[in-house]
């Protein structure tokens, strides 16, 4: 009887096996279908209006569902914080969701589910924002909210102790990490005596926070005049406007928004982090580069997706696909205030360190001798493209960029002509933008790993710091 089912199961199987297989052989002959080319993106009708106070208002209709986004940019951030103040910014933001003076914790967040949504604060290096998502007919009502959350936070004594546990629970976990631990040193070395070279505290400076240090922090740093608020979704236009009018008009302005810009080091050096037994090296390889406003950004947004930063880049190529030497590299351009890095990072096996950088900066050096193929450039345009359209595709995402243009004091021309201009990039500019600013003898490289087997390695590329 065992032997009988057994047969059967047999056969069975081979009857759903070799369709699947004959399919497969079939679909292995076929090339897939080209894709179509990403529509340009149109910026939807907006309004832009200015309070009494200062406070800056974009009004964008967007979509078809029932719900509306409120997103408050505040030029308040890490670039606010003394020497001696690294994550004063993030506390005081985490302090900002724990109740008003007419409203507790508890309160804004049952307010806030009423309405279908909740409160987000997030703290980054320029600024902080404050937002929701609730549905249509609780916009007017969502817009108070966030307006006692700006405008008459507690920032309660009882739960400062708590926050601080939490940023020092954050602060050991990372540094054991060696991810967090390159950043440092990388922005460190690129941004010394700036804000933006300080990624951790020490515990030492987080336990010495008092609540009279954030609630100075506060005062400082935000009012009207340096906020900028956007609503996107489906919402009544008068019945919103009235609401942001009633709700913010009697915000105080402040003081102006502080422009601290860098001076980033361009110069080529190498320094090693010793991390004793590592299996693994974690390389961070990088330069200044142009910000956001220059002519060259969007191609070199493009030279960067074919380098290190799509999944079909050249140097994810080599090393990931060609050589096995890492799982998920990937190069990017980070963005802030009037400044910008390229950065390429890998997590390396200990004993291919050394070969890992050689082939990075081959792949740069190759890009800067010849440039790419047509049928290669138009891939990566594809997908950058694409990833453009994506990113236009939500209330949220449609306010990120028009936050994005604001900050960075670009024309409107920069999202609806994007997706024209990152198509227009030809061979040659990607040779040129390579040769112009990827260059090796600028670099700053970061490695953290075990230090007694991979120091001659890396030693290879320079003197070792």
């Amino acid at each position: 009887m065992k032997k009988n089912l057994m047969i059967v199961f047999v056969l069975v199987a081979g009857l759903l096996i070799a369709p699947v297989a004959s399919l497969a052989q079939g679909q292995q002959k076929q090339k897939p279908p080209e894709g179509g080319t990403p529509k340009a993106f149109t910026l939807p009708q907006k309004e832009i209006f200015t309070l009494k106070n200062g406070m800056r208002v974009t009004l964008v209709p967007y979509g078809t569902l029932p719900k509306v986004t409120v997103s408050a940019f505040v030029r308040a951030g890490n670039l606010n914080e003394g020497a001696e103040q690294i994550w004063l910014a993030n506390i005081t933001g985490s302090l900002m969701k724990e109740g008003t003076t007419t409203r507790s914790s508890e309160q804004l967040a049952q307010e806030a589910a009423r309405m279908g949504g909740q409160i987000g604060v997030g703290v980054g290096a320029d600024q902080t924002t404050v937002s929701g998502d609730v549905l249509s007919e609780f916009g007017p009502d969502l817009v108070a909210l966030l307006a006692d959350v700006l405008e008459r936070p507690l920032l309660p004594t009882t739960e400062l102790a708590r926050m601080k546990n939490d940023r020092l629970r954050q602060l050991t976990i990372s540094r054991t990490q060696p991810g967090p631990i390159a950043n440092e040193r990388f922005r460190q070395l690129l941004y010394p005596n700036h804000p933006y070279g300080r990624v951790f505290p020490s515990e030492e400076m987080v336990n010495r926070y008092t609540i009279e240090d954030v609630q100075k922090f506060y005062r400082e740093n935000f009012g009207a005049a340096r906020t900028y608020l956007y609503v996107a979704g489906r919402f009544d236009a008068a019945a919103m406007k009235k609401a942001i009018t009633q709700a913010f008009e009697g915000w105080t302005g402040g003081k102006a928004a502080v422009e601290d810009i860098p001076k980033p080091i361009a110069a080529r050096s190498i320094h090693l982090i010793d991390r004793p037994g590592a299996a693994q090296s974690t390389i961070y390889l990088g330069l200044p580069v142009v910000f956001p406003g220059n002519k060259d950004f969007i191609a070199l947004q493009v030279t960067n997706a074919l380098l290190g930063g799509s999944f079909a880049s050249r140097i994810t190529s080599n090393i990931r696909e060609a050589k096995g030497y890492t799982y998920s590299p990937n190069s990017s351009l980070s963005t802030r205030f009037r400044d910008s890095y390229w950065l390429q990072v890998a997590d390396v096996t200990t004993a291919v360190t050394g070969p890992s950088l050689k082939e990075i900066f081959y792949e740069v050096e190759r890009l800067q001798k010849e440039p790419p193929t047509e049928e290669e450039l138009q891939g990566i345009k594809n997908y950058l493209a694409g990833i453009f359209v994506l990113q236009n595709s939500s209330r949220q995402g449609v306010i990120n960029q028009l936050a994005f243009v604001d900050l960075h004091g670009l024309d409107e021309k920069y999202l609806t002509t994007y997706v024209q201009k990152v198509f227009a990039i030809t061979p040659r500019d990607i040779q040129r933008i390579a040769q112009t600013y990827l260059l090796g003898d600028k670099m700053t490289v970061v490695v953290v790993g075990d230090k007694s087997k991979i120091a001659e390695q890396v030693g290879a590329f320079g003197q070792v710091n």
